[in-house]
């Protein structure tokens, strides 16, 4: 093995733990420039963004998001939702509930907390922060899960790895493929209530 493959081998393992580390205490970096494009080739077809019918009793503009069944649905009217993929927290570490959108943030940067580093020292080469951008576990763009006026330090975000859409794997947020959360957050203003089953 020579030097560029241990390099290489190096980059690829630190950007993994990267992917898997999920979310926590954030804040916004300066506008980078990045710019997210399509829908979500990646992910598992039943995954993927679409229009379905809807018979859940909330209003318009709700977001649910089914932590069982791995899909978040915005509520149109008329009977119908917009469905997403989504992954979610490792058992036990899901947030559940009622929250409002209290904050929206494009590329924000992401530092984890100290609970997460207990739960997961590798974590600690993070502790300083990770900035906005493509390699940041919060992908393009994350709404803040607020109760009470508090922020919960739950999100709904981005991900930098697609291939987590479907699955138990962060610590408690729930992930979107890039694609999707930019849809969403377009969609979705500061107040909006977020129901979490």
């Amino acid at each position: 093995m020579n030097g560029q493959d241990v390099e290489r081998r190096g980059f690829i393992l630190g950007s993994l733990a990267l992917m898997l580390s999920g979310c926590s205490t954030t804040t916004d970096g300066p506008p980078l420039g990045y710019r997210v494009f399509g829908s979500d080739p990646d992910v598992d077809p039943r995954y993927r963004r679409q229009e379905v019918a809807y018979s859940g009793g909330e209003p318009p503009g709700t977001i649910v998001v089914d932590t069982g069944a791995r899909f978040l649905y915005f509520v149109e009217a008329d009977g119908l939702a917009t469905r997403y993929g989504v992954a979610v927290g490792e058992e036990g570490l899901s947030f559940k509930g009622e929250a409002t959108i209290g904050r929206k943030a494009e590329w924000p940067s992401w530092k984890p907390t100290d609970d997460m580093i207990a739960r997961k020292p590798r974590l600690a080469q993070y502790a300083d922060g990770v900035p906005g951008g493509p390699g940041n576990p919060l992908g393009a763009a994350a709404l803040y899960l607020y109760q009470g006026g508090r922020d919960t330090l739950f999100r709904l975000h981005g991900t930098n790895a697609p291939w987590s859409i479907g699955h138990a794997v962060s610590n408690g947020c729930i992930r979107l493929t890039n694609a999707n959360i930019m849809d969403l957050y377009a969609r979705t203003r500061v107040g909006t209530r977020v129901v979490v089953i």
